[in-house]
């Protein structure tokens, strides 16, 4: 005799898989996060440390020295009180890629100098990745994935125990509902935060921010394809573009004080 899913079982999927709301991001977005600030530094901490011993490192002193005068000068505007020092390592490869880690750690790829032009261009990339950890995306996707998991689990149980037909058919689709639904788009949320706060810290510390645009259509002219918008976990350079567009006017002032004030030069290789 054929069984059906119990209606019980869709309700308890939907409330574990959406979980509960309990902070609010830098742009009023509700967070949930579920570990603490010294554990998710432990996990960057050791992290970072793999990430130094597997990859080759960079001692070039004059890339280092510009590497690190940009950083700088993006994570003083900060105003973040969880990390007194941050790391900057530069990784020798052709990678285009950078990234920060809760704890205050950045790893730029010498790959990324090839695409990110110019100081303005290199700053929208490492505010961008600053503005991940201040806005504690680490811990929020650690919680996300956390809460989906137990949730697909209790499901499944719940399955097991209605005997229901076709029960792995049933946990496939749940998991690329949770996926889809879930995930992707909240990372996509992410990205966009993160654009918004970086544009704010690399204005703040004298960088162009209209920069962040040359270097996403560096990134669209970039080999590679895209995957469609609806299923990556970045928004497409097109979306981005334009949302980057509409906030820069908001943050020139910023920038142009910034620049009146007077600030250090960073200068390229």
């Amino acid at each position: 005799m054929k069984k059906f899913i119990p209606a019980f079982v869709l309700s308890l999927a939907a409330t574990l898989l959406s979980g509960c709301d309990t902070h609010t991001s830098p742009t009023g977005r509700s967070q949930t996060l579920l570990f603490s600030e010294s554990d998710m530094a432990q996990m960057g901490e050791a992290s970072f440390a793999q990430m130094k011993q597997s990859l080759p490192i960079n001692r070039n002193p004059q890339l280092n020295a510009y590497v690190n005068c940009i950083t700088q000068r993006i994570v003083k505007q900060a105003g973040d009180t969880r990390h007194k020092h941050w790391e900057v390592v530069l990784f020798d490869s052709p990678q285009v890629n950078a990234f920060a880690l809760p704890g205050g750690f950045i790893g730029v790829y010498t790959g990324m100098l090839n695409l990110a032009h110019t100081p303005d261009e290199l700053a929208a990339v490492i505010g961008h990745e600053v503005a991940h950890v201040l806005s504690s995306h680490g811990n929020e996707q650690a919680s996300r994935s956390e809460m989906k998991n137990f949730g697909l689990k209790a499901v499944d149980f719940a399955l097991d125990m209605g005997e229901v037909e076709h029960r792995d058919m049933v946990m496939a689709a749940l998991g690329l509902g949770a996926e889809v639904g879930i995930t992707l788009p909240f990372s996509r949320d992410q990205e966009t935060e993160a654009d918004v706060v970086g544009l704010v810290l690399m204005a703040k510390a004298g960088f162009d921010p209209r920069a962040a645009v040359s270097l996403w259509q560096n990134m669209a002219r970039a080999p590679g394809s895209q995957p469609m918008e609806i299923l990556s976990t970045h928004p497409s350079h097109g979306s981005r573009i334009e949302e980057l567009n509409e906030q820069i006017p908001h943050v020139m002032p910023a920038y142009q004080q910034a620049r009146e004030d007077g600030i250090r030069e960073c200068r390229p290789r």
